[in-house]
C-alpha cells in the first residue's frame, strides 16, 4: 500500500508541478498581456495627447484666422463707408451743381427767347419799311396776333405775318395759313342797330 500511496503522491506531485507550471506560464501570458495592453494603452493615450495638441493648435490658428479676418471686414467696412459717404457727397454737390447750371440755363434761354420776342416785334414793327416786304404800307394793316398784317390791294387781300430768323409758325398761325390755302375764308357783314 506504501507503494500506491507513493505512486498516487508522486502523481499527484507531478500534477502539481504541471499545473502550477501551467499557473505560471498562463500568469506569464496574462503579465506580457497586460503589459501589452498597457503599452497599447500608453500608445493610444499619447496618441489622443497629440491629436488634442494639434486640435488645440489648429483651432488656436483658426481663431487667430477668424479674428484677424474680423478685423480685416470690419476695416473693409469703414473704408467701404468712407467711400459711401464720399461719393453720396459728390452726388449731393453735383446736383447742386446740375441744379444750379439748369437755372442758369434756364435763365439764358428765357433771356434769349425774350431777345427773340422783343427783336420779332421790332422786326414786325419795321416791315414795312424793309426792302423784302412787297406790300404798299398804306394798303397794310397791324394786326399783331395771331397774323401781324392784311393788305388789303386792289387785286386781293393777304394775310402777312412776319418772321425773323429760324422762327416758325405758331399751331394757331399753321391753322389760318390751312384755311386761307383751302380757301375757307368768307366774308360776314354786322349791322348793329
Amino acid at each position: 500500500m506504501n507503494f500506491l500511496v507513493e505512486i498516487t503522491l508522486i502523481g499527484c506531485i507531478i500534477y502539481l508541478v504541471f499545473y502550477l507550471r501551467s499557473l505560471k506560464r498562463d500568469q506569464i501570458n496574462a503579465n506580457s498581456l497586460n503589459k501589452s495592453l498597457k503599452e497599447e494603452l500608453i500608445q493610444k493615450e499619447s496618441d489622443f495627447k497629440l491629436r488634442e495638441n494639434n486640435l488645440q493648435q489648429t483651432l488656436h490658428s483658426l481663431q487667430s484666422s477668424f479674428e484677424i479676418e474680423q478685423k480685416s471686414i470690419a476695416e473693409r467696412k469703414c473704408e467701404l463707408k468712407e467711400r459711401e459717404d464720399k461719393i453720396l457727397k459728390d452726388i449731393t454737390e453735383l446736383e447742386e451743381r446740375l441744379s444750379e447750371e439748369t437755372e442758369a440755363k434756364k435763365k439764358v434761354v428765357s433771356q434769349k427767347k425774350s431777345s427773340e420776342v422783343r427783336l420779332g416785334n421790332i422786326a414786325e414793327t419795321l416791315a414795312p419799311f424793309l426792302d423784302q416786304f412787297n406790300f404798299n404800307p398804306e394798303e397794310c394793316t397791324f394786326l399783331g396776333m395771331p397774323i401781324d398784317y392784311i393788305s388789303f390791294g386792289d387785286e386781293e387781300i393777304t394775310f402777312i405775318e412776319v418772321k425773323s430768323g429760324n422762327s416758325q409758325l405758331n399751331k394757331k398761325q399753321r391753322h389760318i395759313r390751312d384755311q386761307v390755302k383751302s380757301k375757307l375764308v368768307a366774308w360776314k357783314e354786322i349791322r348793329i342797330k
